[in-house]
């Protein structure tokens, strides 16, 4: 529960009797995507609420959120229910990767409607994005954190583009969970990342052509294959925090 020490101060400012659920699931939620609450590690409501400063009222409605969107699951051993942060699994990655693969293939496919202009644009930004990720990646030594953040904003930058407020708020509660298998793992998918940075060419070029159905289809392969990727890592180093 070390991660806990970092949100403290914030959480405090707002006062025990002002601090909302709001406020602590989102820097719950930060930490657990973050990596800083570990998979698997126990979550004890009281303790939470004491280190945070604020009462167990914010707390119990932050972990029920959580526990709603799976960030956060129920120990199956034990004889009384206490919350974990949920586990990394091959499973559950492919079920993520499926379900944001599909949302962000919609995002593109509205992308590939924009106008002429705007599509024109947004590959340029696409490309210099992609441009800058395979620089970053075959540095002698890369700086994964940077490397998951080029990835990232290559992503984003189509669904803010395109995506509608509905497709948003899907994008927005699913994709951090898959985030945390990416922050975990990009070291050992560096080596796959030339792959990546072509699939991010067939993306942004078939946007740019206005193809609804390319786009689509290039998003859904690219996060597909990232899929494989990393179910092939999972298999090799283990999964984290499973029972």
């Amino acid at each position: 529960m070390d991660g806990l020490a970092a949100m403290r101060p914030a959480v405090r400012r707002a006062g025990k009797r002002t601090a909302r659920p709001e406020q602590v699931y989102q820097k719950l939620r930060s930490l657990i995507v973050r990596g800083q609450l570990a998979p698997g590690a126990r979550i004890i409501e009281t303790d939470v609420a004491a280190r945070l400063g604020v009462s167990r009222t914010p707390v119990r409605g932050a972990l029920q959120r959580l526990h709603q969107e799976g960030y956060v699951v129920e120990s199956p051993r034990l004889q009384q229910s206490r919350p974990l942060v949920a586990p990394l699994t091959q499973e559950d990655a492919r079920e993520l990767f499926s379900i944001v693969a599909e949302i962000e293939g919609l995002a593109a496919r509205e992308a590939a409607g924009l106008s002429a202009s705007d599509r024109e644009a947004l590959f340029k930004d696409l490309t210099r994005i992609n441009e800058e990720f395979k620089r970053v990646s075959q540095a002698r030594i890369p700086d994964h954190n940077r490397v998951w953040e080029l990835d990232e904003t290559f992503h984003r930058r189509y669904v803010d583009a395109a995506a509608g407020p509905r497709l948003l708020a899907l994008h927005d509660a699913v994709k951090p969970q898959a985030e945390r298998y990416e922050r975990l793992y990009v070291s050992l998918l560096s080596r796959d990342i030339g792959l990546s940075a072509t699939e991010h060419g067939v993306i942004a070029k078939a946007i740019r052509s206005g193809n609804a159905d390319a786009a689509q289809f290039a998003v859904q392969t690219n996060w597909r294959n990232a899929a494989t990727r990393l179910g092939s890592v999972i298999e090799s180093v283990g999964e984290r925090g499973s029972w």
